[in-house]
């Protein structure tokens, strides 16, 4: 019988449900066991900006800042290590479903640096380190699905590291990313290798609605994000259902699942769960922030899945052309100034621990003293 928990019935219905947060103080209090064991959650994303929040705002990291400090670490390689402290600890409570469901579900995610983000060998070889670094046959690492990152993602891949492709934004972008997935699993192929390498394709849904909030007229407001996934749901399903991708899953390969991010809303007039209810998909993960992990869990509807055929959605992005929207520019402006997002955050997270360092290192002097 069904539970009539919105997150259980989420799950039921073939969707992974993962955190998109990660702190010490949510591992240390318990709280990620228990979305775990109470809330179906199977999975865990991180960036920057949320590591910079809780390196910046909490005590909870001095002790290991300190110890890392010690050791002679400092900016990016200080980061990496504390980072992978954490999400070692959470690819372990994540283990279970991991095993479970044979290495399709219980990931965590960890981003290289997006100052790499024009250099394709160097993304390869720290994509190569950090995965080898963790030590965990759960862990994802995010590379971004631009133009400059597509052939990355293709030969991190080829190389065995699984791979989350973040800053995706349409259905297009998401096939150029599946392109290079495949492209890396047929390298691995005709050399002899296993392609069972998993990945799963990030697609940001409300950033969509916020960009055209104020240029489109009432009736189209907050549409926008939906109609996006329900397409890049059908070109999901078109990939998988090709010749292509049945010649690997011969050989053994699976699906590069899709994956829905950025589902946390900004407009208080519309329901927190419009994205977590309205992009239920089987074989999907949806990946979101703990306010609307807490909402879905407790309001959400989850009434029922998204059409194979795409539904509505092409209809609903004709209304948007009809009003003025290129969606191919704005797809492509939403990317590049997300990449510039990133950049900044990393560089915000570089400043953070660079600040939190020179505090512990004065605190220490003058306990010294």
């Amino acid at each position: 019988m069904m539970s009539t928990l919105p997150t259980d019935r989420m799950n039921a219905l073939g969707q992974s449900l993962w955190l998109d947060d990660i702190t010490r103080d949510l591992l240390d209090s318990g709280t990620l066991e228990r979305y775990i064991a109470d809330w179906s959650v199977t999975g865990l994303t991180s960036n920057p900006t949320i590591f910079d929040h809780a390196i910046t705002h909490s005590a909870s990291y001095d002790g290991t800042i300190e110890r890392l400090l010690a050791n002679g670490l400092s900016g990016e390689d200080l980061f990496f290590a504390l980072a992978i402290e954490d999400l070692s600890r959470a690819a372990d409570l994540f283990s279970s479903a991991h095993a479970r469901t044979a290495s399709v579900d219980g990931w965590v995610s960890l981003e290289v640096s997006p100052l790499l983000a024009h250099d394709t060998e160097g993304t390869v070889a720290s994509a190569k380190t950090l995965h080898a670094s963790a030590d965990r046959p759960n862990l994802f690492i995010k590379i971004p699905g631009t133009a400059e990152g597509l052939k990355a993602i293709e030969q991190a891949i080829y190389a065995g590291v699984p791979v989350n492709v973040t800053l995706l934004f349409s259905p297009e972008q998401y096939v150029a990313a599946a392109d290079a997935y495949m492209k890396g699993l047929e390298r691995r192929v005709e050399a002899g290798l296993t392609p069972d390498v998993r990945s799963v394709a990030s697609l940001f849904i409300s950033r969509w609605d916020r960009a055209v909030a104020d240029i489109v007229p009432a009736p189209l407001k907050n549409r926008l994000g939906l109609a996006i996934g329900k397409l890049a749901y059908k070109a999901y399903r078109d990939q998988m259902d090709s010749d292509r991708w049945q010649r690997l899953a011969n050989h053994g390969a699976r699906a590069q699942r899709l994956l829905f991010a950025s589902t946390g809303t900004k407009d208080p007039s519309i329901p927190e769960t419009l994205y977590t209810d309205g992009l239920v998909a089987p074989n999907t993960v949806n990946t979101m922030p703990e306010a609307t992990l807490k909402a879905a869990a407790t309001h959400g509807t989850a009434a029922g899945v998204l059409p194979r055929d795409g539904g509505d959605g092409a209809s609903t992005l004709g209304e948007f052309t009809a009003a003025g929207v290129d969606l191919t520019a704005l797809a492509e402006k939403l990317q590049a100034d997300g990449a510039e997002a990133f950049v900044q955050s990393w560089r915000d997270l570089l400043l953070a621990i660079e600040t939190k360092s020179a505090a512990l290192a004065k605190r220490k002097d003058k306990s010294a003293t």
